[in-house]
């Protein structure tokens, strides 16, 4: 693992596509045992090199009922990114995570990775990546169904401030999958 973790923080194979130089932001281990996998690292990330480390990641931590040294200890949690760089600021937002990373580098990390007991799966493009044919429509409509994919994997919306309006029209959220990853973390960061 340390050997493939020093390859990917070295790779720059979507280099010409980002608005600096890589930056490849992440943390795992062969004993993690809670992996998130997110979008892309934002522009803070990007400058401080630790990743969830904005607001996304502080509310994150709420939604987990986590404090910063269980979620930031990799021997407990897994934090891999779609994209492993800042992908730039986009018309709406930052940019889709690169195409590139996850089909380099995902199978070879989750190999190394046989203590997970659960996968978060945090937005769009890492639930239509893992979950492939079973995704839903829609966000909204595979985060409903969530219990759908229980024991591995857990669909989350993106934890992000700019979601607030999703977060207000979907109190079903806060109110039945909240206890429920909160409950199901507890229990896998015991085992």
């Amino acid at each position: 693992m340390r050997l493939l973790l020093e390859q990917i923080r070295k790779c720059d194979i979507c280099k010409e596509y980002l608005p600096s130089n890589p930056n490849p932001v992440l943390q795992a281990s062969g004993t993690s045992r809670l992996l998130i996998v997110g979008q892309a690292p934002g522009s803070k990330v990007d400058k401080s090199g630790i990743p969830w480390d904005d607001a996304s990641g502080t509310q994150l931590r709420r939604w987990l009922g986590i404090d910063p040294d269980i979620f930031y200890n990799p021997e407990i949690v897994a934090l891999v990114p779609m994209g492993f760089c800042y992908p730039g600021k986009g018309a709406s937002g930052d940019l889709p995570p690169r195409p590139e990373c996850a089909p380099q580098w995902h199978r070879s990390l989750m190999a190394n990775m046989n203590k997970v007991h659960l996968t978060l799966l945090i937005g769009q493009y890492a639930q239509a990546y893992y979950l492939g044919n079973a995704v839903k429509n829609n966000l909204t409509e595979t985060v409903r169904a969530h219990r759908e994919y229980l024991p591995t994997y857990l669909p989350l919306p993106h934890p992000s401030p700019r979601n607030r309006l999703w977060l207000s029209k979907n109190k079903w959220f806060e109110q039945d999958v909240l206890p429920l990853l909160q409950k199901i973390v507890s229990e896998c960061l015991l085992k």
